[in-house]
């Protein structure tokens, strides 16, 4: 059997094509997990149900880190709870929404064998670590110099 590779989008061997298809197993995992965990009413600890430990960040400083009330973001996110997921990290709204794009953007990738819309992979990447980094500390600032 054939597999016709339509044009456009970095081309993806037949290895990345497993990878995408195990990123986005890997994804559906973690939001699987995610939305077992009933969400801490703090806003953050949630990540505490997995048996993982408080924030180091926030007991040795008295605030929390950029990336506290991401376990519940994602959490809130995985119950249809946005706003509340917003409310709570920012960040981890985000990076919850560009997570659950890439799962479908996965399986239309390997079927295509083309990373769909994607013709700089590094650029791409980077664009998107700095969107959901960017979000994250200012939402982390805000958190800190005006809560």
């Amino acid at each position: 059997m054939t597999h016709s590779v339509g044009t456009g989008g970095f081309p993806v061997s037949s290895g990345g094509r497993w990878l995408l298809l195990a990123w986005s197993l890997f994804l559906l995992g973690g939001f699987a997990s995610a939305r077992m965990l009933e969400p801490d009413p703090r806003g953050f600890g949630t990540h505490q149900r997995l048996g993982l430990p408080p924030c180091t960040f926030r007991m040795l400083f008295g605030i929390p880190c950029f990336s506290c009330g991401m376990t519940t973001s994602f959490s809130h996110f995985t119950r249809g709870h946005f706003a509340q997921a917003v409310e709570t990290n920012a960040g981890g709204a985000v990076l919850a929404l560009v997570c659950a794009a890439q799962i479908p953007w996965c399986w239309w990738s390997a079927s295509r064998g083309r990373l769909v819309g994607v013709s700089q992979p590094t650029k791409s990447l980077s664009a998107l670590v700095a969107v959901v980094v960017g979000v994250s500390v200012a939402n982390w600032l805000f958190q800190i110099i005006g809560g």
